[in-house]
């Protein structure tokens, strides 16, 4: 996939494209239909894929006092439209420039004159230009004008509910630590990335030994508790079972930021330091707790771990049923 950074990367003779445009924060569900929906229609041109986003939420330059945080930073976007198989994505720079731009000239200079572009898929609640004023019906009109379609993508609503598909759903569902279902939303497991650092070793002393991400993560995290999940350590390239903390150890008074601790199951002798992991969140155990001393904190986490284990077994079992 090539990622272009400005219009003026884009090369001349690039062909005609099918554009999806849309922030895709967290490219949840909403958005994946949106993408097969262009892959669809280019492969019946014969055309390249192309989604054009933004290096921020509009909303940081246009109402900083109701941007709400990411649900993924815009690296680990790229990572997961490069996965759906589309050609190219444009990362435009959303400053007030382009805040101030008029809709006909949005059109007109990304869509026409550097991605030269055949059909626009965006969804119906879709808006750009200054003010707001460009919709998908204005882009229907300036379509007639400028030789392209447009595809309009009605919302995405998760089976068995009446709520549609949206990033500001996942983060709710984030902050109340439903993981389960923000991974239904999703359309993939809840996760966060990072390599492995040396913590305190408190949890070697107790007996269960954990693998700390640096306070810093490239996706949001789920709410304080303890979770069941998985840690795929992508330098060796293996999948383990694990019981998960998030938060900042209450037991404790030392801990300041908010850590994701995870257990590997079973193992006690692993060295992932320096490691590249992602860790996945499939079940909450339970809230994170402040504990009366060491012995009961302890037991708590025997039994958090024997939990995680039989969720955890249960449903490599369904899933391999279903296969």
């Amino acid at each position: 996939m090539i990622v272009f950074r400005d219009p003026s990367e884009i090369p001349a003779d690039f062909g005609r494209t099918v554009v999806a445009i849309g922030k895709f924060d967290g490219v949840h569900a909403g958005h994946r239909a949106i993408v097969e929906r262009a892959k669809e229609d280019a492969a019946q041109l014969g055309h390249k894929t192309v989604a054009v986003t933004f290096d921020r939420n509009p909303l940081s330059i246009l109402r900083p006092d109701r941007c709400p945080d990411n649900v993924v930073t815009v690296d680990r976007k790229l990572e997961l439209l490069e996965a759906t198989g589309i050609d190219a994505v444009l990362v435009l720079t959303f400053d007030e420039q382009l805040a101030e731009r008029s809709a006909e000239d949005f059109v007109r200079a990304l869509l026409v004159d550097a991605l030269h572009v055949s059909t626009v898929l965006v969804g119906r609640d879709f808006r750009f230009g200054k003010g707001g004023a460009g919709t998908p019906a204005l882009l229907v009109e300036l379509g007639a004008e400028y030789d392209f379609t447009v595809d309009i993508v009605e919302d995405v609503f998760l089976q068995g509910t009446d709520r549609r598909v949206s990033s500001t759903w996942i983060r709710e569902l984030l902050a109340a630590g439903d993981v389960a279902l923000a991974a239904a939303v999703l359309g993939r497991p809840v996760s966060v990335r990072g390599e492995v650092v040396h913590g305190f070793k408190r949890g070697r002393e107790l007996g269960f030994p954990t693998a700390n991400l640096p306070e810093v993560l490239d996706d949001m995290i789920p709410a304080d508790g303890i979770y069941a999940g998985w840690l795929v350590d992508h330098t060796d390239d293996v999948r383990y079972p694990a019981a998960i903390s998030v938060g900042v150890n209450p037991t404790f008074d030392d801990v300041h930021a908010r850590q994701v601790e995870a257990h590997v199951i079973d193992e006690t002798s692993l060295d992932l330091y320096g490691h590249s992991v992602t860790v996945e969140f499939t079940h909450r155990l339970r809230g994170m707790t402040a504990f009366a001393g060491i012995e009961a904190l302890k037991e708590s986490i025997a039994s958090d771990v024997v939990q995680a284990r039989t969720l955890l077994a249960d449903a490599a079992d369904r899933d391999a049923a279903a296969r």
